[in-house]
């Protein structure tokens, strides 16, 4: 059963003339797609830092600065 499902897609895939040359531009569009992802988009991860960098982000992410706690009650009271 198997292994006629496998002949049935490797005939399939032999006959195509148009569909391999389709079949390779898509392929290569998601190559491209994912190499511009990862070298633009997607940043350096923490992973790449050493001892103190990895210290430094953390403390400046986790820990945010007080003066975003605090709130200035700008309203008049009813």
């Amino acid at each position: 059963m198997l292994k006629n499902i496998m002949r049935f897609y490797a005939q399939g895939f032999a006959n195509m003339t148009l569909g391999r040359t389709l079949w390779k531009i898509i392929i290569i569009k998601l190559l491209v797609i994912f190499i511009v992802l990862k070298f633009f988009i997607y940043g350096d991860s923490i992973r790449d830092l050493g001892v103190d960098e990895r210290r430094d982000f953390v403390l400046d992410n986790l820990a945010p600065l007080e003066s975003t706690f605090t709130h200035k009650d700008t309203s008049t009271p009813l």
